[in-house]
């Protein structure tokens, strides 16, 4: 055997010890001849001596190696619907609330609503670190499960995750209530969705207060009405509290979210 013959370099990294790979330290890098190179290789996995010896004294100066822990499951998004009519008629009527609401969460979160999809004015973003689509359907109240049944078709959104926002008059003026599921009550836009949704009346909603028709008005016409200066005012800090709400509902669950948006005070209260 010629040992004077070109040596060349490797660097060795071994593998096989208990099942895990230890790189070479660095005192333990050396050069070898092909001929060593192919005497070490002929040794089965773990039963080299040179490498049982790198091992044993890799793993005693290291210690036991740290467990890694496992990957944190992606969010999954959620679809947040505001119910209203479209075009300027309708801009600032009881009847779009909902799309007053999303608007405050768009604005609250720099999501862009630029776009129209499925019939909806929409846009993507994320809430933390939670994706999350914004929808305003475009299609009149009546209509509106054309589209939000279009959105959780095509994206294959669980229910649980889809919060719809609408007007109530049950619920006093600037008042919100958010529940779990519930039926459509009378209002022709969660009737719609929930048509849609193959009878399932499994999703969280947020009801926000438009108050009673005064006197002897009926409601058709009272939920297209204007709010005055004193309602604006009121509503404005309700729609705060909504974003909020909403927040909390992504990042940290139903119960949160409900206990603060079910107990919260209106705004003349704090005043």
């Amino acid at each position: 055997m010629n040992l004077g013959a070109p040596i060349s370099t490797t660097a060795l990294s071994f593998t096989g010890c208990r099942s895990h790979r230890l790189s070479t330290p660095s005192w333990a890098k050396f050069t070898i001849s092909s001929f060593y190179r192919r005497r070490w290789r002929s040794y089965p996995t773990g039963t080299n001596p040179s490498h049982q010896f790198f091992c044993s004294m890799s793993t005693s100066s290291a210690g036991s190696p740290s467990p890694i822990p496992p990957e944190k499951p992606k969010p999954q998004p959620w679809l947040v619907v505001g119910l209203g009519n479209p075009g300027k008629l309708y801009n600032g009527t009881r009847h779009n609330v909902g799309f007053e609401m999303v608007d405050a969460i768009a604005e609250a979160e720099g999501i862009s609503m630029s776009s129209v999809s499925f019939k909806a004015l929409f846009g993507k973003g994320f809430i933390g670190d939670v994706p999350v689509m914004l929808a305003k359907p475009q299609t009149f109240m009546n209509a509106s499960g054309e589209s939000v049944g279009a959105i959780v078709s095509f994206y294959k959104i669980p229910l649980k995750q889809v919060l719809v926002i609408f007007d109530d008059m049950d619920l006093p003026f600037a008042k919100l209530r958010l529940l779990p599921k519930g039926g459509h009550g009378g209002h022709n836009g969660m009737r719609s969705i929930i048509d849609h949704f193959k009878g399932s009346r499994d999703f969280p909603r947020l009801r926000i207060g438009i108050g009673r028709p005064p006197g002897k008005m009926i409601p058709s016409s009272f939920v297209l009405r204007p709010f005055n200066k004193e309602e604006r005012t009121e509503l404005d800090f309700t729609l705060q509290n909504g974003v909020e709400a909403v927040r909390i509902l992504v990042l940290e669950g139903f119960d949160k979210s409900a206990t603060l948006v079910n107990s919260a005070k209106p705004l003349q209260q704090f005043s």
